[in-house]
């Protein structure tokens, strides 16, 4: 999901103090007793919260056309808990001059998030809508197991109306003072399609406590209040680490059922060791 190089602004380091904003979910890797007895300190703080605030470098280095066609891969490799003061240390990238590197650091110095974005020279190669086609979400869940998973042939299609309710609950969650997310042509929250690939998983199977691990996002073509978005796809791989099961998918975000928004490559723990 490389681009061509980009052309960043040098920002000095952001600050911001995380919330457990998936305290209440489904997924009780982010309940305080639940994770605590995996061996955490606290619930853990959402994968998609962080990069939701590492955003927020991303588009003051790059500009608000990253959100329209840029793109970035991020994974999460410390614990992130609420309360903790994050600061998000921007570079360009020693690999590529042309992109950017942002680190979430903790009060300790620990990486818990590092994430390297782009903004292409042109705009993006388009996405066939046809290789990515509507799946229907089943009625009862399944235990995720490795045998369940492998033989989804295709994802059942979470969709979500991005109306002003949902501007609303994302800057309520996201705290993002940008304008761009804010208004009567808001664009939608990049934040937000990294959390569809969470959908794409739990509402096709359902799992324990489990852990998103990484995403890569290509962003295609901006999308807006008033856009009906659908997240289509299919399981790509399933892998054992550490006698963690993994599970990756391949998503496309369609607004209107006429136009790719964002190609998403989605990793999660859906099968933690300690609970095996």
């Amino acid at each position: 999901m490389g681009y061509d190089s980009g052309v960043f602004t040098a920002i000095p380091d952001l600050q911001v103090v995380p919330r457990n904003t998936s305290v209440h979910s489904a997924n009780k890797i982010h309940d305080d007793t639940v994770a605590q007895k995996l061996g955490f300190k606290a619930g853990l703080g959402p994968g998609v919260t962080v990069y939701a605030y590492m955003t927020r470098a991303i588009v003051a280095s790059l500009g608000p056309e990253w959100t329209e066609r840029g793109s970035a891969a991020v994974r999460f490799t410390y614990p992130v808990y609420e309360g903790d003061v994050l600061a998000l240390q921007t570079t360009a990238s020693a690999a590529d001059p042309g992109s950017i590197e942002v680190r979430a650091l903790n009060a300790g110095g620990a990486a818990c998030a590092a994430l390297q974005a782009a903004l292409p020279a042109s705009d993006a190669s388009p996405v066939d809508i046809a290789g990515y086609p509507r799946g229907t979400l089943p009625v009862e869940r399944p235990p995720a197991t490795r045998a369940v998973l492998e033989a989804i042939s295709l994802l059942g299609s979470p969709e979500r109306l991005y109306d002003a309710a949902a501007v609303a609950e994302y800057a309520e969650k996201f705290r993002d003072p940008s304008p761009l997310y804010l208004g009567a042509d808001a664009l939608v929250h990049p934040a937000f399609y990294v959390e569809q690939g969470n959908r794409a998983i739990d509402r096709n199977v359902l799992p324990g406590p489990w852990i998103h691990v990484s995403s890569e996002i290509r962003h295609l073509s901006p999308a807006r209040v008033g856009d009906h978005l659908t997240t289509r796809g299919r399981v790509h791989r399933l892998f054992e680490k550490k006698g963690n099961e993994f599970v990756e998918v391949d998503l496309l975000v369609v607004a209107n059922d006429t136009r790719a928004v964002v190609q998403l490559r989605h990793t999660a723990i859906y099968q933690l060791a300690a609970l095996r």
